[in-house]
């Protein structure tokens, strides 16, 4: 067993850090099955997550065409064996499935036969999230003591990367609805106060219509000026709305779109000075969002003549010589999210986010690892 374990040991080291490379739960679930195939030599694997209900809200399966998967039809109930090892910790193995009592229920048209079985629960400090299901041992009649070892530690790992993928999935998804409530109250604060007063200058304009024809061409000329630049605020906020092409123009090359934009729309300088080698790998996207947080409220609120964008290996500074304000003013901050959607954003890269304001301007600083 000794000299099996070794290699065996470096295949499952190289499958938990491909599963761990993985986000999405979908990716890591396909991923460990796979692998817990390949390390069990199984002809048939499946990994299932039980719903609470009766039934599982995610079965992945190797070794199973696409087309036989669609003959299985719809996902199979936590019943018999696949409910059994979801009942505790321990795991089974047996030679013959079929002489088990628990071997009763969902067994479709169609379904290959399947004799050796190893079934593993995958723990976690909640309980059982799941189990991985092996059958029809190639090579051999049975899943020995070795295949066992492999497959309650590839579990381990298993209830690891599950959590951590559903924790990025639900860390995205909070990001995401931070960035809509930002984006709403940008609509509310700027567009719709620029709308209002377009609204009211109209009815100025044709009340002065009959009485001073000079006062009311100024009131239309202020009409259009307002309805320009509510044009140019809604066009900035759809395009931030709009994903950053990351993949195509990496960090460098979105940033330095985002503040030629910000120049065009705002008429505010910016300075921009970039390391064009750094990256962040995956938090590339939280860098850039940071950044354009800290730029948008340069140009927006600080009443800003000038601006500079640094980033360096580790490190993103957006400076500003607008009027400051204090960081740390709760009224402040429950009027305008992007200071804490930028803290959020620092604390899930494992950075640190630094904001020195004063009358004389503004400092946001990022410090982090880079990749």
């Amino acid at each position: 067993m000794e000299g099996r374990l070794h290699p065996a040991l470096r295949e499952l080291s190289d499958a938990v850090l491909a599963v761990a490379a993985q986000r999405s739960v979908d990716e890591v679930l396909q991923g460990l099955v796979d692998r817990a195939r390949e390390l069990a030599g199984a002809r048939y694997a499946a990994l299932g997550i039980p719903d609470g209900d009766g039934g599982f809200s995610q079965f992945l399966v190797a070794g199973m065409s696409e087309k036989l998967i669609a003959r299985l039809g719809p996902l199979p109930r936590t019943h018999g064996m696949l409910g059994a090892m979801l009942e505790g910790p321990a795991p089974y193995r047996t030679h013959d499935i079929h002489t088990d009592p628990r071997f009763r229920g969902w067994w479709p048209s169609g379904h290959p036969d399947m004799r050796s079985f190893l079934g593993v629960p995958i723990v976690a400090a909640e309980g059982v999230i799941g189990a991985f299901y092996l059958t029809e041992k190639e090579g051999a009649d049975v899943f020995d003591d070795a295949d066992q070892e492999l497959i309650e530690l590839l579990a381990a790992h298993a209830a690891i990367a599950i959590t951590n993928a559903r924790l990025y999935e639900r860390s995205r998804e909070l990001s995401m609805v931070s960035e809509r409530n930002r984006l709403a109250l940008e609509l509310h604060d700027v567009v719709s106060q620029k709308l209002f007063g377009l609204v009211l200058t109209a009815e100025s304009a044709a009340t002065l219509l009959d009485r001073d024809a000079g006062a009311a061409r100024t009131q239309v000329e202020r009409m259009a000026d307002l309805a320009r630049e509510a044009l140019d605020e809604l066009r900035e906020l759809v395009l931030e709305l709009r994903a950053p092409e990351l993949e195509r123009d990496g960090l460098c090359g979105a940033l330095r779109k985002h503040v030629e934009l910000q120049q065009r729309l705002h008429g505010v300088p910016v300075v921009l000075e970039i390391d064009d080698e750094v990256t962040f790998g995956t938090g590339d996207r939280e860098v850039l969002r940071i950044a354009q947080e800290a730029l948008h409220n340069a140009v927006r609120h600080a009443g800003a003549q000038r601006v500079t964008v640094r980033l360096r290996a580790g490190t993103l500074e957006v400076a500003d010589d607008g009027t400051g304000f204090d960081p740390a003013d709760p009224e402040l901050r429950s009027r305008h999210l992007g200071l804490t959607s930028m803290e959020e954003r620092a604390r899930r890269l494992g950075g640190r986010l630094a904001i020195d304001s004063s009358p004389a301007g503004t400092t946001v600083r990022l410090e982090l690892p880079h990749a």
